[in-house]
């Protein structure tokens, strides 16, 4: 058991004393507290103790507790807050799970709906949930309860660069990109009327910490993780059977909406979005629970080399809402910012209008020969 503390004098020794009543393998690390916490501390001989100072952050103190574990042969450590919110009988939960889920970094999931939770907090962590979501492809009932399971041989073999509360939402996020399993179990918690609380969380410090991480991981999985991901995906044939089969051929699926995933494939391979339109076509295909595998070959109506072929059908279409200023694809001037500049408006308005046309006309196509395939093959 691993207990990061700062200034809990007021309730550590409790906590210690419940996490001592299930396992005699305790570590406390004393992040630079400035009250009685040396003294409390004193009072357990057979804990182990990391202490330093100053005060650095809880992101530092797990930090150093998970190194100084590693050091006395740990493979998993189990963290519990110091300040009185968590029980120590969820430990032969968390320690099942472990067995059951080796090398799986676990998240104790809190009840988020219970008497005295601070609204603050509810708040913070749906927020949180949303761009661990976002960042990962996980939904995750709970990302900033401090009761967990690390595997510290996987954990350690990341850098991370957090100090302070966001180091907890960095850890998860990264490991789920490293392929460690990220999973939850429910715990309780006990937070003490509003008057008797001590949290050292800045609400607006600390949140700013975490929305600054949360826009550089964003920022990492579009430009790298996902695309990343897709290409290890795509290279392993098993995935393209798997898909293929399941996805594709989905019997349990409609013709409707099937061709309605082809349509929108096609018509988001067309959209002048270029360079985002296989991650919106993906997004939103999720969004609005559509066969992704389908949206995902239709979109590719726009690649090479069939992408000269899509620019110069959207200019020529362009021209039905252009009138008299119609422009023909000429640039027997050269190519330049300008010629694009004067050809812009025409191309996108008639790539917005073949993607509707095309997309429509895929989908009906679509929807007309999966009808007759599939009455044959019935």
């Amino acid at each position: 058991m691993l207990i990061p503390t700062y200034n809990n004098a007021g309730t550590l020794a409790a906590v210690i004393k419940d996490a001592l009543s299930y396992t005699h393998h305790v570590i406390v690390v004393n992040d630079g507290a400035t009250d009685a916490t040396p003294e409390i501390l004193g009072q357990f001989p057979g804990i182990q103790v990391v202490s330093y100072s100053p005060n650095r952050g809880k992101g530092i103190a797990l930090r150093r507790g998970f190194a100084f574990a590693a050091q006395q042969g740990y493979e998993n450590v189990i963290t519990m807050d110091a300040d009185g919110q968590h029980f120590a009988d969820d430990l032969p939960n968390m320690l099942q799970q472990v067995a059951e889920k080796p090398g799986a970094l676990i998240i104790g999931a809190r009840n988020l709906h219970q008497e005295n939770m601070p609204g603050k907090n509810t708040f913070a962590n749906k927020f949180s949930n949303f761009w661990f979501y976002v960042n990962t492809g996980l939904k995750a009932p709970d990302t900033q309860s401090g009761y967990r399971v690390y595997p510290l041989k996987l954990i350690n073999k990341i850098r991370f660069f957090c100090t302070k509360y966001e180091f907890e939402v960095e850890v998860i996020v990264r490991s789920a990109w490293r392929g460690i399993k990220v999973d939850w179990t429910p715990v309780k918690v006990y937070y003490p009327p509003a008057e008797e609380r001590v949290s050292h969380f800045q609400p607006f410090r600390d949140f700013s910490r975490i929305s600054v991480l949360n826009t550089v991981l964003v920022t990492v999985a579009l430009l790298y993780i996902k695309p990343r991901d897709l290409v290890r995906f795509l290279l392993k044939k098993e995935n393209w059977k798997k898909m293929w089969k399941e996805e594709v051929l989905r019997a349990d699926e409609s013709n409707g909406r099937k061709a309605a995933a082809i349509g929108f494939g096609v018509f988001m391979g067309i959209i002048p979005i270029w360079g985002f339109q296989l991650f919106v076509a993906m997004l939103l295909s999720i969004r609005f629970k559509l066969n992704k595998a389908l949206v995902f070959l239709a979109a590719h109506i726009s690649t090479p080399p069939l992408t000269p072929l899509v620019i110069f059908a959207s200019f020529i279409t362009g021209r039905i809402w252009m009138g008299q200023t119609a422009k023909d694809l000429l640039f027997t001037n050269g190519f330049s910012l300008a010629s694009i500049r004067d050809n812009m408006l025409q191309y996108v308005l008639g790539a917005i209008t073949l993607a509707i046309g095309a997309g429509i006309l895929a989908g009906l196509v679509s929807w007309g020969l999966l009808a007759s395939f599939r009455r044959k093959r019935n």
